[in-house]
């Protein structure tokens, strides 16, 4: 057994000896040494708690594989609710779920089947918004393989279209309601929101392309013009200009006539910041000039908390207001959905953008924070790697785990620990595409555009699977660990 080997079995030793498995999917944690050493890349670090959030968010995440008579599928939650789908499926962290497991060894094995339950089978792939045709895209990307996005594309397209019908305002935005973003409770409410518009420009990209790919020059054309559409719409009726943000524009529904966009003028009551706000960088929708929202991410009257960022902005009167009768709040609570698209975005603004407003090292706290997120104190006093639903952004508390104890862990509300594990985010997807900056092209070529954290001594990617073969990629500071100072990129036989 090598040390990459020694360090992974270790690594589940310790997560299965401190785990209550509760709930047995496909590969139990019996088999998750085995899944895991054949499935996912090793990492090394000299950040300890990196390297052991890696490896304890790939153990998560195979609890999540599902087989059910349609194929395999990824859950969110590990216990049945009731407010779910088909086999206990959620679609609203989909795209987390797709662009996580785009680099498992055998993602095609477990990720096809998932994208045709949402597009052709009975998954709902319109109970939450999401960005289905986005992540299938990047899935190929990372593959090197186009034919599943070619196959589905008319599935593709025939989403987006109902989508239209369904939700799309007068104006050409698409209104949502916050619970349907997975937002409940929110200070915004119901509007035209940065959530679905985001997600359908970068479906609309995303559809355009892969027609492109296929050889459909109507589709692509079309499509194309859709998102050049939303662009333009988000950017003109979305953005604040005297906040410098882009906001929800608060409307009761999607009939509601809007005849003076002027934030001013909105209810005081929902005119606020929110982290969706930065929602629109996830997939480089803004031109260039609208940077300085990200003021607001450091600063202590927007997101800035050390468990953070906020969910809403801080300055705002219903920051953190209690609910009686609901555990999910997205009023201020941080949501590590939320933080990893914030991650994503503020690392495409550093890469893409020229502006004055945050820094790298601002990526880093951040990814620093989102690491250290990933425990609890358990009854025993004892520090135990943990994932959840929500934080309390100021004491890192799992909110929504306390206030669902309190509350003898119903059963109307999922029952005992409904949120342990939750799968509702991303992990090593930041790392690899963000932190070692591993961007895989339609030619079938591979850009690496890295940033290291600063305080890393040294990091190691190895066993890659990236468009059918296998990446390592290491950096060492002073040449000790690996040998020879500086990055290292290579493929491996």
């Amino acid at each position: 057994m090598d040390k990459d080997e020694e360090k992974l079995a270790a690594y589940v030793q310790k997560f299965n000896e401190q785990d209550e498995e509760l709930f047995r999917q496909h590969v139990g944690n019996e088999e998750a040494c085995a899944w895991m050493k054949e499935q996912i890349p090793y990492f090394e670090c000299s950040d300890a708690e990196a390297e052991e959030t890696w490896y304890f968010r790939w153990w998560v995440y195979r609890k999540h594989i599902k087989k059910t008579p349609e194929g395999f599928i990824i859950t969110e939650f590990l216990p049945d609710v009731p407010w779910a789908g088909a086999y206990n499926s959620i679609n609203c962290a989909a795209g987390h779920h797709i662009s996580e497991g785009r680099w498992l060894r055998g993602g095609n094995t477990y990720l096809e089947d998932y994208l045709r339950f949402w597009l052709k089978g009975s998954g709902d792939v319109r109970s939450y918004s999401t960005w289905i045709a986005d992540a299938l895209y990047q899935y190929c990307l990372a593959r090197g393989d186009f034919q599943i996005a070619v196959e589905l594309l008319p599935d593709l397209i025939r989403n987006y279209e109902q989508w239209e019908c369904t939700h799309q305002h007068k104006s050409g935005l698409f209104w949502s309601n916050d619970d349907r973003d997975a937002m409940e409770y929110s200070i915004s409410g119901d509007g035209l929101r940065p959530t679905l518009n985001s997600y359908l420009y970068a479906d609309a990209r995303a559809i355009a392309r892969i027609a492109g790919l296929g050889g459909d020059r109507e589709h692509e054309a079309m499509f194309y013009r859709k998102a050049e559409k939303l662009k333009k719409l988000v950017q003109e009726k979305l953005w604040d200009r005297e906040a410098g943000f882009f906001k929800v524009y608060p409307l009761k529904s999607r009939e509601t006539d809007v005849t003076d966009w002027d934030f001013s003028k909105t209810d005081p009551e929902k005119n606020v910041c929110e982290e969706i706000g930065f929602l629109p960088w996830l997939f480089e929708l803004p031109d260039a000039g609208y940077e300085r929202a990200f003021r607001y991410l450091r600063s202590e009257q927007g997101f800035e908390a050390p468990y953070g960022p906020t969910t809403a902005g801080r300055g705002h009167k219903n920051f953190m207001a209690e609910h009686p009768e609901h555990e999910c709040l997205w009023n201020g609570p941080s949501w590590p959905f939320a933080t990893t698209q914030t991650l994503h975005a503020l690392a495409n603004v550093l890469k893409d953008y020229r502006q004055d407003y945050v820094t790298k090292q601002d990526f880093d706290m951040l990814f620093s924070r989102y690491t250290h997120s990933h425990y609890r104190v358990d009854e025993n006093g004892k520090r135990v790697n943990w994932l959840d639903e929500n934080l309390d952004p100021f004491t890192g508390e799992w909110l929504s785990r306390k206030i669902l104890e309190n509350w003898k862990w119903r059963e109307e509300k999922g029952g005992y620990e409904r949120g342990k594990d939750y799968n509702h985010s991303a992990y090593a997807d930041i790392v690899i595409s963000k932190i070692f900056g591993v961007e895989p092209q339609e030619d079938g070529t591979v850009r690496i555009r890295p940033m290291i954290p600063d305080n890393w001594e040294y990091c190691r990617l190895s066993g890659l699977n990236c468009q059918g073969r296998e990446l390592s990629i290491c950096m060492d500071r002073t040449g000790e660990t690996y040998g020879k100072r500086g990055m290292q990129i290579r493929w491996e036989d």
